[in-house]
């Protein structure tokens, strides 16, 4: 299979064609030349705006398979990833059963051998994720779980963790968690503050999520290891990750695509599609967010893909389940969050997540494997019944008309493009 990519913007900054327009010549899954101007009579992709970086790498999303296969299956949620311009995807070990033994890691890994896009499972640090007693995580990181999470749920027992950060020293493994005070955000439904009075509904502070970042960087001190925070929201845990960098911790984090785009306001009308955990906060937070993904304290952007079905979100605002669909919108409410600075930190879905998860990094060179996602600022796109690949139609943009669009992506020797309409 050969085509072209004509006149793309390439975005890479560890390459020295980095910001340069070219022609990408791809044969039999290589790129096989890069220049000014290439003669082609084969299959020609372009598009106006047209940009190329390596292909995207979501480090947080949740699949619900096995167990939970109504919500998403395997399937459908690397359509989504496709679809949303991701070659690589982290999953969640939130399952049932839940990731926590050798055959549900081999699970996924039967699936790389037959899709386009790689999944990487994380395993749960606890049986069960129930906070209670350590998993066998050596087992499971020679069978090939890229890190331990209890993933929808928060480490919340305090020895559990220090005995988990030293642990995972033994093999250099990574300790992912989620940072929240349950005890405090216990029936809680939105950010806690003035919107979530008016509206009458019970909030979660953002003390809970504070207050456990510190607790977890004092553990990270005192016990060595690495720890990465995921999903953070407000301007009190960027500013603790920055201090606790500037001290040499070894400490990553990342946040929600939809984080850096929306806020308790945007709650007024109860879309249960925004209720999420952690909460949308405050404008001050969003900014805060923003700028930590500019000046580099957030290491990673991830979707945040939690589907689920109409019979868990189209109910009363305080039943509804947490959670929203979100890898297919990615792009489009990242262009509109970041705007024109966004080309100047896309490692942040790029590199980042697969250095922080000692991967190697795929290449933008002759004779290299073409791991590669196109895109375009400036196309517009709707996400509507047509287009949707999830399962899932729990988007907080679902049938909006979205600037920023997936053309495709390359990767593994296969071209998947997307046939959007403007």
């Amino acid at each position: 299979m050969e085509f072209l990519i004509r006149a793309a913007e390439i975005l890479h900054p560890d390459s020295p064609l980095h910001k340069s327009t070219k022609d990408v010549l791809i044969s039999n899954g290589k790129i096989k030349k890069i220049s000014d101007h290439i003669d082609f009579d084969g299959q020609v992709v372009t598009s106006e705006g047209l940009k190329l970086s390596i292909g995207w790498f979501d480090m947080r999303a949740h699949y619900n398979d096995p167990g939970f296969e109504h919500k998403e299956d395997v399937d459908s949620g690397t359509q989504s990833a496709l679809s949303g311009g991701f070659t690589d995807v982290v999953l969640l070990p939130n399952t049932n059963p839940v990731v926590s033994t050798k055959n549900s890691v081999v699970y996924y890994q039967k699936h790389n051998k037959v899709s386009p896009v790689s999944l990487h499972p994380m395993a749960a640090v606890t049986i069960d994720c129930e906070g209670k007693e350590l998993t066998e995580m050596i087992d499971l990181y020679h069978a090939g779980a890229i890190a331990f999470t209890d993933g929808l749920k928060t480490i919340w027992h305090t020895d559990i963790l220090l005995k988990a950060l030293q642990y995972l020293q033994k093999f250099d493994g990574l300790l992912i968690n989620r940072p929240e005070d349950q005890h405090l955000t216990a029936f809680g439904h939105m950010n806690e503050g003035h919107v979530s009075t008016v509206l009458g509904l019970k909030g979660m502070p953002a003390l809970s999520e504070s207050i456990m970042i510190q607790r977890d960087l004092k553990l990270l001190e005192y016990a060595g290891g690495k720890i990465h925070f995921s999903l953070i929201s407000t301007k009190e845990s960027v500013d603790l990750i920055r201090k606790a960098k500037a001290n040499g911790l070894s400490v990553t984090c990342d946040v929600g695509v939809n984080y850096l785009k929306f806020t308790d306001q945007d709650l007024e009308q109860y879309d249960t599609n925004l209720k999420v955990n952690p909460p949308y906060r405050l404008e001050e937070d969003r900014e805060a967010l923003i700028q930590g993904v500019l000046d580099g304290t957030i290491d990673v952007v991830v979707t945040d893909h939690n589907p689920h079905d109409e019979e868990g979100k189209k109910l009363e605002f305080d039943l509804a389940d947490f959670g929203s669909t979100n890898q297919q919108a990615f792009y489009s409410i990242a262009n509109d969050a970041l705007g024109n600075k966004l080309d100047s930190v896309i490692d942040r879905f790029t590199t980042k997540p697969r250095e922080i998860l000692g991967l190697e990094v795929p290449k933008i060179e002759e004779g290299a494997d073409a791991c590669l996602t196109l895109f375009s600022p400036k196309k517009k796109w709707a996400l509507n019944t047509k287009t949707n690949a999830s399962k899932s139609v729990a988007s907080p943009v679902f049938d909006q008309t979205l600037e920023g669009t997936v053309i495709g992506v390359i990767n593994k020797g296969e071209l998947c493009l997307n046939n959007y309409e403007d």
